[in-house]
């Protein structure tokens, strides 16, 4: 197939004594997706992997909890007792139904976009891992403690730790001064994400109260939320936003944080290595 070249547009003469203004390129206005391809990934990578789940068999409305763990969900048991270590990462790839991925999917789209131009599409693919796992690790602590005399451990599952987590960087980075934002409008932004986080945080614990007190219902698996948001919180600390930053700059900083938390999480993870038996 030829390769197809517009004609250029004329020259604009003006009147004598203005002198000549050659044409303005013409700016490509650029897909969402290519402008924020790390969000459309991992939005991709979890519908993916719950089609999959669907497509061999697995309930879209109601997976037991035998399937969960086939595909890799998280289980304190299996994990510390197990050395199943790897269902930290993957429990945030897999859902509990279509409403959960919706729901997910639908925070996790609007969160990215937002992010992705202030992180860089490594930045994102870094918070949603990082945070995820943390939010995952802190789930894990929490439900060993809690339900280690039963011997009967919860499953958990969903990226909703990984969104907390890109919502907590937010709160952090659409602080920042370099930002070329007017401050109301970047006031607005932040305002909307703590908003956002604040408001799912104790809904969650509201219907985790609700089903303790009636003894069936929802559980909401907010050990991995604020596991999340506070690692968002600490990924961001040494960041600096890519937009208003020099790019040197940013990437020294991204790595600082990128360092900071993976020896934070290791530290924790070998923490929990000690704690069975």
């Amino acid at each position: 197939m030829g390769s197809y070249s517009p004609t250029p547009p004329e020259p604009q003469i003006l009147p004598p004594g203005t002198g000549y203004m050659p044409p303005q390129p013409v700016r490509r206005v650029r897909p969402s997706w290519a402008v924020a391809p790390a969000t459309y990934l991992l939005v991709g990578i979890n519908c993916a992997v719950f089609l999959a789940m669907v497509a061999r068999g697995v309930s879209a409305g109601a997976p037991t909890t035998d399937q969960l763990m086939y595909w890799g969900a998280d289980h304190a048991g299996a994990v510390l007792l197990g050395g199943e270590w790897w269902r930290i990462v993957s429990a945030m790839f897999v859902h509990v139904g279509i409403l959960h991925l919706a729901t997910n999917m639908w925070c996790l789209w609007n969160l990215g976009l937002l992010a992705e131009p202030l992180m860089g599409s490594g930045g994102v693919l870094a918070v949603y891992i990082l945070t995820g796992a943390a939010g995952n690790l802190l789930s894990t602590f929490y439900n060993w403690v809690a339900y280690h005399s039963s011997g009967v451990f919860p499953v958990g599952a969903g990226a909703s730790g990984a969104v907390f987590g890109i919502a907590g960087a937010l709160i952090v980075l659409l602080k920042s001064h370099r930002l070329p934002v007017p401050p109301q409008e970047l006031k607005r932004l932040r305002r909307s994400v703590i908003y956002f986080a604040v408001l799912n945080l104790v809904l969650g614990l509201s219907i985790s109260f609700g089903t303790r007190v009636i003894g069936s219902g929802i559980r909401i698996d907010n050990m991995a939320h604020l596991g999340g948001c506070a690692c968002g919180f600490l990924f961001a600390a040494p960041l600096v936003p890519r937009i208003g930053s020099p790019k040197e700059l940013f990437v020294v900083r991204r790595r600082i944080a990128v360092g900071i938390v993976v020896g934070v999480l290791v530290l924790f993870g070998f923490y929990l290595a000690q704690l069975p038996g």
